[in-house]
């Protein structure tokens, strides 16, 4: 049956809407190009749009052009704005931003682990109002928001998980209560993955699986273009598979001797003392490993041997091998994934990912290739610990958005 004029409507102003949102401004006669729409049309729709607060004129195309026709019209990106959260258990870091995901604001605060639940959580939401604050929002409309553990898919809560503080299930109730916005909360290493999908090191790929590495271990899993959450909420969570080379087996309480022993961050650290590799952290909160292994692929990259500057023969010998060590235990958690899931394409994800680049991607690809029948590619992450922020926004602004662009009743 063909569609009710309101609803035809809808559909053309959510066509424009979100084509204003991936283009940027457009003129009238852009927007009937892009839509196919005739010109009456896109003019009612331009005015409706207009007269809601969603769009107005941010220019004019072409120094020589005037007049109506040349109007660009633009999306009111202080209509909404909007915050994501990166939770970790050593502290939170925040972004604030517009509804074009332009960011106004940034900021974080440690939490040590002998702060209380009350004072953590008071920290946490102190950090995002002070943000919102700094970013000339009166109020924010959506809040997205990554974190560990496991996130119910009947309720959309963040329930109790054992070895993550109390207060990351209380932050969330305190800033649904504090602040007049929606609160969307969501695993980090999905955030993560939809981040590297969208912008990073997946834009090609429907299937694929992000292999999380930063502090602890995890896996996001994207099949046909959709996130997959599993029947609980626990899908991904590869820390606890058990494997080869542990001394022990993984319990439901504790991931110790499963694939978390051997390529969390404390496990990739005694790894690298081993081979005689010592490094510092870039920046506050980042896990040892990521410092070890970029300094290892450094130590690999630096020039040849006749140069003065570059590294002793058995610094470069103890990082060679460290990389292969590594890639060795990456290859064992990535193969059972791919032979459950044939996802074809494996991201190397979080800060150990990104700073072990091409050079621990390739290296885990090919002995990927020795132990699987299954063709799959192994990439690096480009966003790194980034991505869970990144994710986060653009989970919040598509909210938003879904809510904003949404047809009114009359």
């Amino acid at each position: 049956m063909p569609a009710s004029p309101s609803t035809a409507r809808a559909i053309n102003d959510r066509v424009a809407l979100r084509l204003l949102q991936q283009e940027g401004p457009l003129t009238a006669g852009q927007l009937k190009q892009l839509t196919g729409l005739s010109r009456p049309t896109v003019a009612d729709l331009v005015e409706r749009l207009t007269a809601a607060g969603l769009i107005e004129v941010v220019g004019e195309s072409g120094e020589q052009r005037r007049g109506p026709n040349a109007r660009l019209y633009g999306i009111v990106a202080d209509r909404a704005h909007l915050a994501a959260l990166d939770v970790r258990t050593e502290g939170v870091s925040v972004v604030v931003c517009d509804l074009l995901g332009r960011e106004l604001a940034r900021a974080s605060v440690p939490i040590a682990d002998d702060t209380g639940t009350g004072p953590a959580v008071e920290q946490a939401v102190t950090l995002v109002e002070r943000a919102a604050k700094e970013a000339g929002a009166e109020r924010l409309h959506t809040v997205g928001v990554g974190a560990p553990g496991l996130i119910d898919p009947a309720t959309g809560e963040l329930r109790d998980s054992s070895g993550l503080p109390e207060w990351h299930r209380r932050l969330v109730a305190a800033l649904q209560e504090r602040l007049p916005a929606r609160v969307i909360v969501e695993n980090e290493t999905n955030l993560a993955a939809l981040a590297e999908q969208r912008d990073g090191a997946a834009r090609d790929r429907d299937t694929f699986v992000l292999l999380w590495l930063g502090h602890g271990t995890g896996a996001a899993v994207v099949l046909d273009g959709r996130l997959r959450r599993g029947a609980s909420g626990g899908t991904g969570e590869i820390g606890f598979l058990p494997v080869p080379g542990t001394s022990t087996l993984p319990s439901a309480t504790d991931c110790e001797g499963g694939f978390h022993s051997l390529a969390g961050s404390a496990a990739i650290a005694e790894l690298a003392a081993g081979h005689g590799l010592v490094a510092t952290a870039v920046s506050p909160g980042e896990p040892e490993a990521a410092a070890l292994v970029r300094q290892a692929v450094a130590t690999l990259s630096s020039p040849s041997p006749s140069s003065s500057s570059s590294p002793s023969p058995s610094a470069s010998s103890g990082a060679d091998r460290f990389l292969s060590a590594l890639a060795d235990r990456l290859a064992i958690g990535a193969a059972s994934v791919v032979a459950v899931l044939d996802p074809g394409c494996v991201v190397l994800g979080g800060e150990v990912g990104q700073t072990g680049g091409e050079v621990l991607a390739t290296r885990v690809g090919e002995r990927l290739t020795r132990m699987s029948p299954l063709p799959v590619e192994v990439r690096a992450s480009t966003l790194g610990g980034g991505a869970v922020l990144r994710g986060a926004l653009l989970t919040a602004r598509e909210s938003a958005q879904d809510d904003l662009f949404a047809p009114r009743s009359r």
